[in-house]
């Protein structure tokens, strides 16, 4: 078993214009060429006209946290020094229907494991900040 944390694929073709735009502190979400709607997770194709065609659109980066769960050991060991943390959900303000999972953290350089959980809020507004963990611009959220 591996100590290393479970990393996307920064060359997938589908998700990397997401992973660049994260390493430039940018919060994209994929948009069909063709009829516009917003999609999340990236695919290939839109679930709405069948497009093949892709752009990606800058958001606000301001949401709402939507769901949160707090793991607890036995964890992967890359995660069990750092538990309990929070895992959140959040919704995205120009779309509350796209949404990401990451971690509120209460400062942009701030551990996973930093905020009591017990303080969490379902419906609390957050902004995101971008955490590099090995060479992974990663989202991650604060309170604003």
């Amino acid at each position: 078993m591996s100590d290393d944390f479970l990393l996307p694929d920064l060359d997938d073709e589908t998700s990397a214009p997401f992973w660049h735009g994260t390493a430039r502190g940018e919060l994209l979400v994929q948009s069909c060429g063709a009829c516009g709607a917003w999609r999340m997770p990236p695919r290939p194709m839109c679930p709405h006209c069948q497009s093949i065609s892709v752009t990606w659109v800058p958001t606000s980066g301001h949401a709402t946290i939507w769901s949160f769960i707090v793991p607890h050991a036995p964890l992967l060991p890359a995660y069990s020094e750092l538990a309990p943390y929070n895992a959140i959900v959040v919704a995205l303000d120009e779309d509350p229907s796209i949404r990401f999972v990451g971690n509120l953290v209460a400062t942009e350089t701030g551990p996973i494991n930093e905020i009591d959980p017990a303080t969490i809020a379902i419906g609390e507004p957050v902004r995101v900040v971008f955490q590099t963990v090995e060479d992974v611009a990663l989202p991650r959220w604060v309170r604003r």
